[in-house]
């Protein structure tokens, strides 16, 4: 805001060619920024599939309940650990402050993530990858992921929800 007030007519005063010149090459640069966001959408297959399924918390956990136990292959520190085989379903859940369950994949295969969240909005983020998705509840957000190296990798909550937020870490184990 001016401390002083206009004088009347202001906005009837010739623009100056330096003036001129720094708003068309804003404008270049603005229209080029859309285009290539526009072309990355369509060429650049970065974007998370649009797939979402209206769900209910209980729904979800029943279904993510049934795939753990059927590939369930441990536990660690009260988490399932779950080997699904390569080309299937697997249930990521949400829930204040964890993630579940702990996921053992094969390198180069490729599954479809069930992603949902059980009580507030939660943030997946696969590092040090860069995917993020904003998870809610009542939604299955549907994911198809193909690991291409092995190794672990950690799922961070980067939506803040809550005291224990810092603490709601997951793990993926890719494996050769």
């Amino acid at each position: 805001m001016a401390l002083t007030v206009p004088e009347k007519g202001w906005f009837q005063t010739k623009i100056a060619k330096d003036e001129k010149a720094w708003i068309i090459i804003a404008l270049i640069v603005c229209l080029s920024l859309f285009v290539l966001m526009a072309g990355w959408h369509v060429v650049g297959k970065q974007n998370a599939s649009s797939i979402v399924y209206d769900t209910s918390p209980d729904e979800f956990y029943k279904l993510s309940q049934a795939n753990w136990r059927k590939y369930k292959i441990g536990e660690e520190e009260g988490i399932p650990v779950v080997k699904p085989p390569a080309g299937s379903d697997v249930f990521i859940l949400a829930t204040t402050w964890r993630w579940e369950p702990i996921l053992v994949l094969k390198k180069g295969a490729e599954y479809r993530f069930h992603i949902s969240s059980m009580d507030l909005v939660h943030g997946f983020s696969l590092q040090p990858l860069n995917m993020n998705f904003v998870i809610h509840p009542q939604y299955d957000y549907v994911l198809t992921f193909k690991p291409t190296s092995s190794g672990d990798f950690r799922i961070i909550c980067n939506e803040f929800c809550g005291f224990g937020h810092h603490t709601m870490i997951g793990k993926i184990t890719v494996e050769e």
